[in-house]
């Protein structure tokens, strides 16, 4: 049935389109009309703007003239579908064309049921062909563009708070609470996101004291920053964290590791660095361990912080099928504060001037400062990861994760 061209007739301003819809708009008319019904170059509304018509007599020509600068689609219920179809075949079909336009359905006035049901599968609304004339199309079709609108914004702040409840998910595990309860040594840790990223990367961290009394901790770094690598990151924790109270320490633990990452990785290329440590009941020694990881920094009482010996590290894990770790003893003494970091905090630049890296040198130097000047625990961190930040000119491109295991001890 052709459709009337569309009048225009007077309408109440409160009948109008809503406040903050303006600017011209492209209406997209899906009809068979062989006569050319909207033929019309386009409508006014009562605020002065101009909705443009484009016609298309079946979906293929509909989907050709489906362009960027289209807003609206029209659909004629009455297109001819195909015998397979339903009485909305013609309009689902475009609503899979044009998932991010707005879509208004045409019926007849005795197809209230189908006008119903067009509303349900996802267009905007409904117009009925007699009662169809200039003032109410271009009503209709400024409503169907904000109530698109409307629908994709609730879209993504569903998203938004679902990749936040992930965010937190992959926090709780990257970032645990250590189990510490009956040792004498204090515990500090910061973490950072790179620029940019909307989840946390692949650093990750934990602490834990086994029923004879070792500490072990350990912090680690999965190549890439999405989402697959902080969640590698939490199955690496988590595996690390039940091996150590398995009973395993060492080569054999990171052997174990190596194999869980290889099982898990998306591809063959992501690999993971390491450090592990594990201190002696007394607080005195520890053994080192390290997987392709920069070496942990300790600070003495009355003496300058230094990097722990790293000479003898592995490959970082998914390297090598074979590799093996050496774990090498360490005296820590009486008093002491032992950082443990990921590379974020040493590749940021020495300067917003120059490219020139921080590195692990120029970080002993600033920690130096910092402890010179008395800060420890909590505070330095949160001095040391703000100076890097700083002396960057700015947010690191990469994720920063920084523990602090201090001693207070006599003799």
């Amino acid at each position: 049935m052709p459709v009337p061209v569309p009048r225009q007739r007077n309408v109440p301003v409160a009948e109008t389109a809503p406040r903050g819809i303006g600017g011209d708009l492209t209406l997209l008319v899906i009809e068979d009309d062989p006569a050319g019904t909207f033929s019309v170059p386009g409508l006014l509304d009562a605020s002065g703007s101009r909705i443009r018509i484009r016609t298309a007599r079946n979906l293929t020509e509909a989907e050709r003239l489906l362009t960027d600068d289209v807003h609206c689609v029209l659909v004629d219920l009455a297109l001819p579908s195909r015998p397979q179809d339903d009485e909305l075949g013609a309009l689902k079909h475009v609503l899979r064309l044009a998932p991010r336009h707005a879509v208004l359905a045409l019926t007849a006035s005795g197809d209230a049921e189908l006008a119903a049901e067009a509303v349900r599968v996802g267009a905007q609304d409904h117009l009925v062909r007699e009662e169809l004339d200039g003032r109410l199309l271009s009503r209709a079709v400024r409503y169907a563009v904000e109530r698109k609108r409307a629908d994709v914004t609730q879209v993504k702040l569903a998203e938004s708070r679902l990749r936040a409840q992930e965010n937190a998910r992959l926090e709780r595990g990257l970032l645990p609470t250590p189990l510490l309860e009956g040792s004498d040594l204090r515990f500090a840790a910061r973490y950072r996101p790179g620029r940019s990223r909307a989840l946390l990367g692949g650093d990750f961290y934990d602490t834990v004291r086994t029923p004879d009394g070792t500490v072990h901790a350990m912090i680690g770094d999965v190549c890439g920053h999405g989402p697959d690598e902080a969640a590698l990151g939490v199955e690496l924790r988590i595996a690390w964290r039940a091996l150590t109270f398995a009973g395993l320490c060492g080569d054999e633990l990171l052997s174990t590791l190596q194999r869980v990452l290889e099982h898990e990785r998306e591809s063959e290329e992501i690999f993971a660095t390491l450090c592990t440590v594990d201190i002696a009941p007394d607080g005195r020694r520890a053994g080192l361990c390290l997987a392709g990881h920069p070496a942990p920094l300790i600070a003495r009482k009355g003496r300058d912080a230094q990097l722990l010996p790293y000479e003898d590290g592995g490959p970082a894990l998914g390297l090598l099928p074979r590799a093996r770790w050496p774990r090498r003893q360490v005296e820590l003494g009486a008093s002491w504060s032992l950082m443990m970091y990921t590379d974020g905090l040493i590749e940021g630049r020495q300067g917003p001037d120059t490219k020139q890296r921080l590195g692990q040198d120029g970080m002993v130097r600033m920690i130096n400062r910092q402890l010179a000047a008395g800060l420890d625990g909590e505070a330095l961190l949160e001095a040391a990861v703000g100076e890097v930040r700083d002396l960057n000119g700015g947010d690191l491109t990469d994720d920063v994760a920084v523990l602090l295991l201090s001693r207070n001890g006599r003799g």
